[in-house]
C-alpha cells in the first residue's frame, strides 16, 4: 500500500523528483471545495498504483513551488516523469482520468 507524502519544502520536493523514476503531484489547499473531493480518489490511486510516488503539496504553504510550476488555479495535478512535468490537468477529475494520467 502507497501512501501519499505531504510536501514541506522546495529541497522535499526537488528530492523526491530526483530520487523516483515517477511521481504524481496534488496542488491543493485546505479551504478548497474540489480538492477535498479529489483526495480520496487520489487515495485509490495511490493504493492500486506501485510504481509512481504520490505527493500533495499544499499551496498556501508552499508558494514558492506553486508559483515555480505556475499553479493559479486548484486542484491541479501534475505528473513528473524522469524529473520532468510531463501531464499537467486543472480542476476536478474523474477516477479513471486520475488513473489514465498516471499510466
Amino acid at each position: 500500500m502507497s501512501k501519499i507524502i505531504t510536501i514541506t519544502s522546495k529541497k522535499q520536493f526537488d528530492e523526491i523528483i530526483k530520487e523516483n523514476k515517477k511521481v504524481f503531484v496534488d496542488f491543493k489547499a485546505e479551504w478548497c471545495g474540489p480538492c477535498k473531493m479529489l483526495h480520496p480518489l487520489i487515495v485509490q490511486v495511490a493504493e492500486q498504483t506501485k510504481d509512481v510516488t504520490f505527493v500533495e503539496i499544499d499551496v498556501d504553504q508552499n508558494q514558492d513551488l506553486a508559483m515555480e510550476f505556475q499553479v493559479m488555479s486548484i486542484p491541479t495535478l501534475m505528473m513528473f516523469e524522469d524529473g520532468k512535468n510531463t501531464k499537467k490537468n486543472i480542476g476536478f477529475m474523474p477516477l479513471p482520468k486520475i488513473q489514465e494520467m498516471v499510466k
